[in-house]
C-alpha cells in the first residue's frame, strides 16, 4: 500500500468462484466478485493493478501449489484467498488438511506484507438438498477458516451468515456458482470486511421477497431439469476423474489495470 492506505497491487487466488464462473461466460468473458472488488478499489485508486490467478475445479492444495508462488512473485499489498469447496464435495476429505493449506497461504501472504481477505462458505444444502452429507464439512471448515484468519490477521467476509443465502436469485442455474447478483454480494461483503471507503453492512440485509413464490410443481420441474443438466454431467466428470478446470489456466495471470465496468 501507499502511505495513504490505497492498494497498489491486488492478487486473487482461488477456484471457480474467484475466476468468476456464473458471472458472464467463456465467450463474452467472466467477471466475478474479484473483478468487481478490483473495480471498486479503483474508485479511490485508479492506479491499482490486478491479477486473478484462480482456476475452476482447483482444490485447496492445488491453489497453494500452483498459485501461491506466482502470487508472491507479484508482490501484492492485497490478496484474497477463497478455496476449499471443491475439496468438500469429494467422497473423502479431511477438513483439517484443507484448513492447513488455507492457513499456509494466509501465513505466506501476510508474512510478505499483504493485507489478506477470505470468506466463509454458505450451507449448500439450502440450495442443493442432495448435498446434505457435506453440511457438517461446511460448518467445520468455516470454523477452521475463522480460527486461521484470526491467527493470521486475515479479514473474513461472513457469507455463510447471510440471511438470504438460499435465495435462488443469488445463484446461477447450476447452484454451485453465484449469479451476477451473488458475485456482487460477495464483492460488497469483502469490501466491507476490508473496510474499503464507502462500504457498509448493507450487503448483509435480507433480499426482498419474490413477487410470486414458485409453485410446488414449478419447483419439482426445476429439480428434474437441474439434475439432468448439471448433476448428471458433474457426477460423470467425477467418475472419470476429470475436472472442469482441466487444460485451463488463469484468466489474468499478470498485474494489469482493470477497466471500471460498474456502470
Amino acid at each position: 500500500m501507499t502511505g495513504s492506505g490505497k492498494y497498489l497491487r491486488y492478487v486473487a487466488l482461488g477456484d471457480s468462484q474467484t475466476e468468476g464462473v456464473g458471472d458472464g461466460d467463456d465467450i463474452v468473458g467472466l467477471r466475478g466478485w474479484a473483478d468487481r472488488l478490483a473495480e471498486r478499489l479503483t474508485v479511490d485508486n485508479p492506479e491499482l493493478q490486478y491479477a486473478n490467478l484462480a482456476v475452476r475445479g482447483r482444490r485447496a492444495d492445488e491453489v497453494r501449489a500452483g498459485q501461491l508462488g506466482p502470487a508472491l512473485a507479484l508482490r501484492p499489498d492485497l490478496a484474497t484467498v477463497v478455496a476449499g469447496v471443491n475439496d468438500l464435495l469429494r467422497l473423502r476429505v479431511e477438513t483439517a488438511t484443507v484448513a492447513a493449506h488455507l492457513d499456509a497461504m494466509f501465513a505466506a501472504l501476510t508474512g510478505a506484507g499483504a493485507r489478506v481477505a477470505t470468506v466463509t462458505f454458505p450451507d449448500l444444502t439450502r440450495i442443493i438438498p442432495l448435498a446434505r452429507p457435506v453440511r457438517s464439512r461446511i460448518l467445520d471448515i468455516n470454523d477452521r477458516i475463522r480460527v486461521a484468519a484470526d491467527r493470521r490477521g486475515v479479514a473474513v467476509a461472513e457469507i455463510a451468515l447471510h440471511p438470504s443465502v438460499a435465495d435462488r436469485r443469488f445463484w446461477s442455474e447450476d447452484r454451485l456458482h453465484c449469479s451476477p447478483l451473488g458475485h456482487q454480494l460477495i464483492a460488497d461483503a469483502v469490501a466491507h470486511a476490508l473496510q474499503v471507503p464507502g462500504s457498509d453492512d448493507s450487503w448483509n440485509e435480507p433480499a426482498p421477497p419474490l413477487p410470486v413464490p414458485p409453485s410446488t410443481r414449478w419447483r419439482a420441474t426445476a429439480e428434474l431439469r437441474w439434475a439432468a443438466t448439471f448433476l448428471g454431467p458433474w457426477l460423470g466428470r467425477r467418475l472419470r476423474g476429470q475436472s472442469s478446470g482441466d487444460q485451463r489456466t488463469a484468466k489474468h495471470p499478470q498485474l494489469h489495470r482493470i477497466e471500471d465496468r460498474r456502470a
